[in-house]
């Protein structure tokens, strides 16, 4: 088990340096098969399946607290900001392309890596909706 290498010890004796020691184990090992993943819904217009378009989406990363570097503490005090966790989370924006002739029900997944942060797995499932709900 190459991720659960130091675990306890990080969880024990160094809580705040946790997400920067799970940064380096998805560097070196690549990311966990059973990371998080993400979940978006999105509703299109039947022509917009057919045409294809871009959407907006806000994505929340988790990055390394900016106040007190992900040490988790200023000087000999608990971060005020990220509560002692040494991360921080933050809304990133994005534009998910949607594919022409898109049919209701299907995903369009991606990953966002930010460098402050971790990586994060996305799935976006697109709903077509029905002639007559549309405007």
């Amino acid at each position: 088990m190459p991720y659960e290498c130091f675990a306890d010890e990080v969880a024990i004796d160094f809580p705040s340096v946790g997400t920067v020691v799970d940064r380096m184990r998805d560097a070196f090992l690549g990311e966990r098969v059973d990371a998080d993943v993400l979940h978006a819904d999105v509703s299109v217009s039947p022509r917009e399946a057919f045409d294809g378009l871009v959407i907006p989406l806000t994505v929340p990363v988790q990055t390394t607290c900016t106040n007190c570097g992900g040490r988790g503490e200023t000087w000999t005090e608990p971060c005020v900001r990220c509560l002692g966790t040494g991360a921080s989370l933050v809304r990133h924006a994005v534009k998910v392309s949607v594919p022409r002739r898109v049919v209701d029900g299907a995903s369009v997944r991606f990953r966002l890596r930010l460098p402050d942060g971790s990586p994060v797995r996305v799935a976006v499932r697109v709903s077509v909706r029905s002639t007559a709900a549309s405007p």
